[in-house]
């Protein structure tokens, strides 16, 4: 089984959106026995509250099932757990790293849109701030779409 973490700052906005959208993504390519998917965050502020209600608007808005999902902190054994831990910003992928520490062993580390080379911008933007849930949807979509690809091109699925 492939698994895929997505880790934002809090659980609460990006990566629960990304883990939804990745869910949906590899049950209609057939892959939900060949792929898992889960979320966390660096921070320990939403430890067990549901996604923020901008991402579950945005969720039900585009169909996309969300039930079940409670923030959590990621941790050392995650970074080994996990063949992809897939940050949303530069910062989240400095903390994982500093997560890592020497460890040599452990999942490919790598920020969502660096799947997406042309796109305009290399961070996910925290909507918790900016309130744009909408634009967040549409880079996690592409960012998704485009790990989806790799993982398939990687693994040969």
């Amino acid at each position: 089984m492939i698994k895929v973490l997505f880790v934002c700052l809090g659980n609460i906005c990006r990566s629960p959106m990304a883990e939804a959208i990745f869910r949906k993504k590899i049950k209609e390519a057939g892959l939900d026995d060949k792929i898992s998917v889960d979320s966390a965050g660096t921070g320990d502020w939403h430890i067990g509250k549901r996604p923020h209600e901008g991402t579950l608007e945005i969720l039900e808005t585009n169909s996309i099932d969300h039930q079940g999902m409670a923030a959590r902190q990621v941790t050392k054994e995650d970074i080994n757990q996990f063949d992809y831990i897939i940050g949303m910003d530069a910062s989240n992928i400095g903390n994982l790293h500093k997560l890592k520490g020497m460890n040599n062993a452990g999942g490919e580390i790598a920020r969502l849109l660096d799947f997406v080379p042309e796109g305009v911008v290399a961070d996910v933007p925290d909507p918790y701030f900016t309130g744009n849930f909408e634009e967040v949807y549409e880079l996690i979509e592409e960012g998704c779409e485009r790990l989806l690809q790799h993982i398939r091109k990687d693994r040969k699925n």
